[in-house]
């Protein structure tokens, strides 16, 4: 089974796929490919952090499937001749891959979160998407010897779809050292996602989504943000000068 085109934006490596692309690729995977696929987000804050840290730039390495999650990425691809795609928002995905194990009797299982929060997305899930299989579930605040033990759940619950919302970079970690031992076929690190469904967090309106500003709503919502807001800056400085200097 072919995978998608890899490219390098500042030596962080990124998929150039769409959500389309990205759908496909999981329904080929659950239902033929050998092994855990892992998806990982890549945005901008990410990759500027990947610059200066060798261990979250070989996590992003090490994935089956790194997406375009912020439109920085996907305007640096396009300013730099490196391709061409839409953006693949992981609070998306996650909703979207639900409603195709809904469609082909895929099961998923939901690890991470507060404990409150999980329970309420489970629950936001099933309301959502009447036919979709929830295995198991699983708050994260877990032990770490108790790990191994929530692998042998998984895997006994006979997951087909993983949805990891540790927050960055403890669900790639977990999932680089434990998605090999899975008998799922598919492992999407989400996020905070499981806040977003569970109600906690509200997604920007539609004007700013179809605009690409979700990040000035959250900004203008939560300006302690500034700092975070600030790396996008920075990526698109260093975007620049990369084609221009």
């Amino acid at each position: 089974m072919t995978t998608p085109r890899r490219i390098e934006i500042l030596g962080v490596p990124v998929d150039a796929v769409g959500m389309a692309d990205t759908l496909a690729f999981a329904d080929r995977h659950v239902a033929e490919g050998e092994g855990c696929a892992t998806i990982v987000a890549v945005n901008p804050e990410k990759a500027m952090r990947a610059r200066h840290d060798g261990s979250l730039l070989s996590l992003l390495r090490g994935a089956t499937l790194l997406i375009p999650d912020g439109i920085g990425i996907v305007w640096a691809a396009r300013v730099l001749g490196l391709g061409r795609f839409g953006r693949v928002p992981g609070s998306e995905l996650m909703p979207n891959l639900c409603a195709l194990a809904a469609g082909k009797g895929y099961s998923v299982f939901l690890y991470g979160a507060r404990p409150e929060v999980n329970a309420a997305a489970v629950e936001a899930l099933g309301r959502r998407f009447p036919g979709l299989r929830i295995a198991g579930c699983q708050h994260g605040y877990l032990a770490e010897d108790a790990k191994p033990e929530l692998v042998r759940r998984i895997n006994e619950s006979g997951a087909d779809m993983v949805f990891v919302a540790l927050g960055s970079p403890a669900q790639e970690d977990w999932m680089a050292q434990y998605a090999p031992a899975l008998q799922a076929k598919l492992c999407q690190g989400v996020g905070g996602t499981f806040d977003v469904l569970a109600g906690r967090v509200r997604r920007a309106p539609k004007l700013f989504l179809s605009l690409n500003l979700e990040w000035l709503y959250r900004l203008l919502r939560e300006p302690s943000r500034i700092g975070r807001q600030l790396a996008l800056l920075g990526f698109a400085w260093k975007v620049l000068l990369a084609k221009f200097g």
